[in-house]
Parts: C-alpha cells; structure tokens; sequence
C-alpha cells in the first residue's frame, strides 16, 4: 500500500457533520469511504453524485452499524475494495428522545445499539489491522450532551458518554503500537437538523452559548481533520470540546 491513499471510513457520513468530514479528509488527500443505512441506498447514491460533483472522490457503503455482523461485513467489503482502514471516524448516530418516565426500552435499545455498540461493532474488524500496521487513527463523535447529560435524552447522554469512556481505554490499549484514540464533542451545529427547529427554539439555543452561534460543520470536520494526521500523533484518549463555549470544563 505504499504510496497509496491512506483509506478513511466514516461511519454516518450522510449526516451534516459527516459530510463535512468526507469533504474535509477528501481534501487532506485521504481516500475517504462513507457508510449509509441500506434503507438510505438511493440518497446515498445522490450524495455520492454530488460529492463527485465537487470534485471529491467519496466511496460509499452501506451497513447496518448497530449489527456486529453486518459491521464485520462492511469492513471486510471495504478492505477488499479500497485497502485498509487506517483512519476510522465514528459518526452514526440517532435520538430517540423522551423524559425518562415515558421512554420505552425500545427507545433505549435504538440509540444504544446506533451510538455505542456500533463503536465496537465497526472498530473491532479494523483494529488487530491497525496493531499489525503500528498505524491508526479512531475518532469517535460524542457530544456536548456526553458532557454534561440533557433534559430528555438519558439514552443518547448515555451512550455518547460512553463513547468517550471507550476511548479512554482504548487509547491506552493502542498507545505503544503508534494507534490514537480520541473523542471530539461538538456542541450545537448548523445543520439540516438543527435548521428545521422552530426559529425561537434555535434563538434560545444561540444566546445560551457564549459565541452567540451554532458551530459549522466544518469546524467540527477541522478537529477530525487535526486529529487524523501526523501532527496529532503525541495526542491520545482526549476528548476535544467544538462548542463556543457553552460547556467548559
């Protein structure tokens, strides 16, 4: 593989922010893969199309990432395809929000399985890669909400907090073999998400942070970018703050 394109996967690449991650590691000269939910194929097929249309060459796959077989899979699909993941971001996600007295196990189980389990499900196939390489770079995408837990999300609190204890571990596992693990917490983003808020909904959010704006999708893909390359070599088991200010600790 030498010379060639370090291979970047990133999980819940379709999203706002992960857009802005293939757009950003494309640009870095990575050969960037973003996975899709098999339900999303034909949007996923326009997405490509119109990442190709910018001039950024993003593969794309589809994978079930709450399913450790699936994972397995997908993994094995993008080896076979593009070459070794080499850099690796954890992007999926979802919510399933409710105060804890009306939420359901099922609401429970969904963002669980779609924002933690599926950190092991898609890293465990490229890791023993990674160790045998003495390279890597995972990257998982908590959240402010990691932090400091919300009103009505006690699951997907949960679960992006215990994406940053998953780093902290794993990182210590990868630091003698040249592998880094980190987490990056964005606050509120601007994106289509976020958008369709009712517009005193978003203005309650903006004055409540300190730079008076949501962030942008390219500055949470800014960190990803720092934190996949060679000068961020010295930095493991960190979680970055992307959040105006809104939560410091």
């Amino acid at each position: 593989m030498s010379g060639e394109k370090k291979v970047a996967l990133v999980t819940g690449g379709l999203g706002g922010i992960g857009t802005a991650i293939c757009r950003r590691l494309a640009q870095e000269d990575y050969r960037v893969v973003a996975v899709y939910h098999p339900s999303d194929q034909e949007s996923a097929e326009t997405w490509r199309q119109e990442r190709s249309g910018e001039g950024a060459d993003v593969g794309i796959v589809p994978c079930d990432v709450s399913s450790a077989e699936d994972s397995a899979r997908m993994a094995a699909e993008v080896e076979k395809t593009y070459g070794p993941v080499e850099i690796l971001v954890n992007c999926a996600g979802i919510t399933r929000d409710k105060t804890f007295k009306k939420m359901e196990a099922a609401d429970w189980d969904a963002v669980i399985n779609t924002n933690l389990n599926s950190v092991f499900y898609v890293t465990r196939p490229v890791w023993n890669g990674m160790l045998e390489r003495g390279h890597g770079r995972i990257i998982n995408i908590s959240s402010i909400n990691g932090q400091r837990g919300q009103f009505g999300q006690t699951n997907y609190s949960a679960a992006k907090a215990g994406m940053h204890g998953f780093t902290m571990a794993l990182a210590q596992e990868g630091a003698a073999k040249g592998i880094t693990v980190n987490t990056v917490s964005p606050g509120y983003v601007d994106t289509p998400m976020t958008a369709a808020m009712r517009e005193d909904v978003r203005e309650s959010i903006i004055s409540s942070v300190p730079m008076r704006r949501m962030g942008r999708p390219e500055e949470i893909a800014a960190a990803i970018a720092f934190l996949a390359g060679p000068e961020s070599a010295y930095i493991t088991g960190a979680n970055i703050p992307v959040n105006g200010g809104l939560f410091i600790k």
